[in-house]
C-alpha cells in the first residue's frame, strides 16, 4: 500500500491490508476496537478495547497495538478459510476387505445454479484414480459409500 495512504489516528489507523477502528461499544459502556481488510464491507475482528487514563475516553492507537491486531485479525481470517476449505473438500483413507488402501476425495461445489460434488476414488499403492464422477453435494462420505460408489457409481 502507498504510505501516502496510511492514517495513523489516535482511534483510526489504515496501513498495508488492515483498518483498525476504536468505536463505541454498542451497549454504550467502553469502547471496542474494529479490524477491517481495506475493500472489506464487514470487520474481520471486533474485540474490547481499553480506556485511557481519565477512564472516559479509549486509548489510543499505536504501532504496537496494530500489529497485535493485526495478527490477530489475520489468525481469524485464516482459521475462516481453513474451515470453508474443510466444509467443500473432505477426505477418507481405509483399507478394504482385500487388503487394498485407498484415499477418497468429495470436493464440494459452491454453485448454485447447478449444485454437485465430484467423488474421486484413488488406489493410494499406486496414485491412480480407480473412479470419479458427479455426485449430490450431500454424499454421505464413509468407507460403505465410497465402495459402493466403486462398484457402481452411485
Amino acid at each position: 500500500m502507498d504510505p501516502a495512504n496510511e492514517i495513523m489516528e489516535p482511534r483510526l489507523w489504515k496501513k498495508g491490508e488492515w483498518i483498525a477502528k476504536v468505536v463505541r461499544n454498542d451497549d454504550g459502556d467502553g469502547w471496542a476496537v474494529e479490524m477491517t481488510r481495506v475493500g472489506a464491507t464487514e470487520p474481520s475482528l471486533v474485540g474490547p478495547w481499553t480506556m485511557g487514563r481519565d477512564k472516559v475516553n479509549p486509548k489510543p492507537l499505536d504501532a504496537g497495538a496494530f500489529a497485535t491486531l493485526v495478527k490477530g485479525a489475520s489468525e481469524v481470517m485464516r482459521r475462516h478459510e481453513a474451515a470453508a476449505r474443510e466444509r467443500l473438500h473432505r477426505s477418507l483413507s481405509f483399507a478394504t476387505d482385500q487388503g487394498q488402501r485407498l484415499r477418497v476425495t468429495l470436493d464440494i461445489a459452491e454453485d448454485d445454479d447447478d449444485p454437485h460434488a465430484i467423488l474421486t476414488v484413488i488406489d493410494e499403492a499406486t496414485g491412480e484414480p480407480l473412479r470419479a464422477g458427479r455426485v449430490a453435494p450431500s454424499f454421505k462420505l464413509t468407507a460403505v459409500t465410497a465402495q459402493r460408489f466403486l462398484r457402481t457409481g452411485e
